[in-house]
C-alpha cells in the first residue's frame, strides 16, 4: 500500500485577513481553522501521515490548535510559500512516503472525496500531479488604462487551481531543490507546486472540486452558511468492581472501587460519545470502538468522546453545547463537578460555559441505589451546515 503525507502550509502571515492572529489560527466556529484543516485530512483513506509547516514564532499558536492531534513537530517554514513547502519535503526525505499532498491551512472546506480523487488521479501511470481546481464559469474581461476594456478572453480551458496538490514524492522534491536555484524573478512566476512540478516536465492533471473549497482570505470568509441545530440523548451504565477510584468525565475521582468495563469505564465520556454521534447518524460507542477488540482494552475514554467530536468537525459542524447528568449514590459528584467540567471542555474543544455536569440519585431504588453501579445521560447539542 502506498503512503501519502499531507503537508499543510501555514506559515503565512495573511496580510489581507486583518484580524489579531493570522488566519490559520482564527476560530471558526469556535475552532481553528488551522484544526479544521488538519480534522478534513486525518481519516481520509490514502492519507497515511499529517506534517505542518509553522512560521517562527507561532509555536504558541499552533499548540493550541493541534492540542490532542498527537502530530509530529512542526517544520519551519521559510520567506516565500516555495520555500516554506521545500523545508517541509525536506523535513520528509528522511522517512519519505511515496505520495505527498500540499495543502493550504487556509482551506478548512475540503472535502474527503475531492481529496481521494486526486489520489486516485496520481495513481494513473504517466501522471505526475493532480490539482483540485474549478473550471472558470465567469467571462474575462483584460483591462487597461482607466479600467478599459481591451479584450474578452476566452475561458475555455481556464480553470481555478485549489488544493490539495498531489504529487509522487521523490519527483515534487527534485523539482522545488531546482526551482530554489532560480533567479528571484522567475521563482517568484512559480505561483503553485504544480508550477513547480511542470516547468520540471512532470505531467500535472486537474480533478474536478467543489466551490465549498475556498480559501480563507478575509475576516469576512469566517461566517458560516446556514446551519440547522441538532440534538442527540446518550446513556451509558457500568457496574462496580474491585479498585479504589472511578474515572467520571475524565477525572480519577478516589472510591472504595472501580468501575468496570473493556476502556476505563467512564460512564459520563461514553454518554457524550453516544449523544454526540448520535447528532450526525453515526451510530454508537460500540460500532467506532467494538469491545472485541483488544486495542481498547483499558482505553482511556477521552479518545472516544474526541473522536465523536472529530466526525463533527468533519462535517463542518461545532459543538454548541454538552450536558451530562451521573445517576450514583457514590461518590460524591459535587466536589469534582467544576474539573469534570474542564476536563469534557478540552476534550471537546470548546469553553467550559459549554459543558454542563449534574449529579442525583435514585433514593436508594435500583441498581445504582443498592450502590451496584453508575449510570450516566448526556446531551449533545451541534451545528451543522443545512444541506
Amino acid at each position: 500500500m502506498s503512503t501519502c503525507i499531507a503537508l499543510i502550509v501555514a506559515a503565512g502571515r495573511g496580510t489581507r485577513f486583518g484580524g489579531p492572529l493570522p488566519k490559520q489560527y482564527a476560530l471558526l466556529d469556535g475552532m481553528p481553522v488551522l484544526r479544521r484543516t488538519l480534522l478534513a485530512f486525518r481519516d481520509v483513506p490514502g492519507i497515511t501521515g499529517l506534517r505542518v509547516v509553522i512560521a517562527a514564532g507561532d509555536d504558541a499558536p499552533y499548540d493550541a490548535a493541534v492540542a490532542g492531534l498527537d502530530l509530529p513537530p512542526p517544520v519551519p517554514g521559510g520567506g516565500s510559500r516555495q520555500q516554506s513547502v521545500l523545508n517541509g519535503l525536506e523535513a520528509l526525505s528522511a522517512d519519505p512516503p511515496d505520495l505527498v499532498a500540499v495543502h493550504d491551512a487556509a482551506r478548512p472546506f475540503v472535502q474527503a472525496a475531492d481529496i481521494a480523487a486526486c489520489l486516485s488521479a496520481v495513481a494513473v501511470p504517466g501522471i505526475g500531479g493532480a490539482v483540485l481546481g474549478i473550471p472558470l464559469a465567469d467571462t474575462l474581461k483584460r483591462v487597461g488604462g482607466g479600467n478599459a476594456i481591451t479584450e474578452t478572453v476566452p475561458r475555455r480551458d481556464l480553470w481555478r487551481a485549489q488544493t490539495p496538490q498531489v504529487f509522487r514524492f521523490a519527483e515534487l522534491l527534485a523539482a522545488h531543490r531546482a526551482a530554489a536555484s532560480l533567479a528571484a524573478a522567475e521563482a517568484t512566476a512559480l505561483t503553485d507546486d504544480a508550477a513547480v512540478a511542470e516547468r520540471a516536465g512532470l505531467k500535472v492533471v486537474m480533478v474536478a472540486g467543489s466551490e465549498d473549497n475556498r480559501k480563507i482570505t478575509t475576516v469576512d470568509d469566517l461566517h458560516s452558511p446556514a446551519m440547522e441545530t441538532r440534538t442527540a440523548f446518550g446513556f451509558d451504565v457500568h457496574g462496580f468492581s474491585a479498585g479504589n477510584a472511578v474515572m467520571l468525565g475524565g477525572v480519577a475521582i478516589p472510591h472504595s472501587q472501580a468501575l468496570a468495563g473493556h476502556s476505563d469505564a467512564d460512564v459520563a465520556l461514553h454518554a457524550l460519545t453516544d449523544a454526540v454521534l448520535g447528532t450526525i447518524g453515526a451510530g454508537d460507542i460500540g460500532k467506532h470502538f467494538p469491545p472485541s477488540d483488544p486495542q481498547w482494552r483499558g482505553a482511556s475514554s477521552d479518545r472516544f468522546l474526541r473522536h465523536a467530536v472529530e466526525l463533527v468537525a468533519a462535517r463542518r459542524g461545532r459543538i454548541v453545547h454538552l450536558d451530562v447528568t451521573i445517576v450514583c449514590e457514590a461518590p460524591k459528584v459535587g466536589p469534582h463537578r467544576d474539573a469534570m467540567a474542564r476536563s469534557i471542555a478540552h476534550i471537546a474543544g470548546i469553553t467550559a460555559d459549554r459543558v454542563s455536569v449534574k449529579a442525583t440519585t435514585t433514593e436508594g431504588l435500583g441498581f445504582t441505589g443498592r450502590r451496584e453501579g453508575i449510570a450516566a445521560q448526556a446531551v449533545a447539542t451541534v451545528e451543522l451546515p443545512r444541506d
